[in-house]
């Protein structure tokens, strides 16, 4: 059985929610930076976790996920 792990709290950027990807988070929750920045955040973070993951050569998400544990 594969755990899921959800990080939360102090995400308001793509480096922040991709380094908790690569620590093994599955899912990651920001609402703060949410209510700050509004739902244009969301675009944002998603577009720069895209850029991180070219950059490290992964073509899915679940290639990064728990990459800093290997």
């Amino acid at each position: 059985r594969k755990t899921i792990l959800i990080s939360a709290s102090g995400i308001s950027n793509g480096a922040q929610a991709y380094e908790r990807i690569k620590n093994g988070a599955s899912l990651v929750q920001s609402y703060s930076g949410l209510i700050f920045e509004g739902p244009s955040m969301v675009r944002k973070i998603n577009e720069e976790i895209l850029e991180l993951m070219a950059k490290d050569g992964y073509e899915n998400i679940s290639q990064a996920i728990g990459a800093n544990l290997k």
